[in-house]
């Protein structure tokens, strides 16, 4: 190789062109199919699953990470280590564990206090992703102070974002008001329970994600 060798020649072949390996936070608000989707794209590609799903919210409140996914668009592929993270939110409150989900008092506080360690762990883990997919529940209204919240922190830390418009299998989903709300990053409609439109999320996975790694600037 002359003065290269074969691992240096592809260190800077994959400086110039990009990622062939990068860590992909699954991120969003508690309940919109977070590990839903990460069972998906491991079903598909490694025959794997991330775990368990729950009507209640904060069912993630440890970030779980599978290593060394291949996912593949074409004759273009990308190697991820896929991390999903608990549910953010802005506001978390055990009386809600009681009430809507008939837990008792001490069950709730224990449900609460992890919920709230899990937001911290979902934040901190955001220091070693190269790049997020951001689940949003295409149902709901997009404007909600987590997703105002988590978009803004995404940005000022200078993340490849691809949002997934999450249940387009619902009657009253609208992922075209989340492209409206959100116009500055791709948003890829998507239904996590049925694999709807998966295989155009893992194209524009492998092309969003295989970007020259960000600068974090410390």
């Amino acid at each position: 190789m002359g003065l290269f060798g074969i691992g240096s020649f592809s260190s800077i072949i994959q400086r110039i062109f990009g990622k062939k390996h990068a860590k992909i936070g699954i991120y969003g608000p508690p309940n919109v199919g977070k590990t839903t989707l990460a069972n998906r794209i491991l079903r598909d590609w490694t025959g794997d699953i991330m775990g368990s799903v729950s009507e209640i919210p904060h069912e993630t409140r440890v970030a779980k990470c599978k290593k060394n996914v291949r996912v593949e668009n074409g004759s273009s592929s990308l190697m991820m280590d896929i991390i999903d993270t608990p549910g953010i939110a802005t506001k978390i409150d055990y009386k809600e564990f009681m009430n809507t989900f008939g837990l008792s008092r001490e069950e709730a506080k224990k449900r609460a206090k992890e919920a709230t360690e899990g937001v911290i762990e979902s934040i901190r883990w955001l220091e070693n992703v190269d790049g997020v997919l951001l689940v949003m529940d295409s149902t709901q209204d997009p404007f909600t102070q987590v997703n105002v919240t988590i978009i803004g922190n995404l940005e000022a830390r200078n993340l490849p974002v691809l949002i997934a418009a999450n249940k387009i299998d619902m009657e009253d989903s609208s992922p075209a008001t989340l492209k409206s709300a959100f116009p500055q990053h791709p948003v890829i409609p998507v239904s996590a329970l049925t694999g709807y439109n998966a295989e155009n999320l893992y194209s524009h996975m492998v092309k969003q994600f295989s970007k020259r790694k960000r600068r974090r600037g410390r």
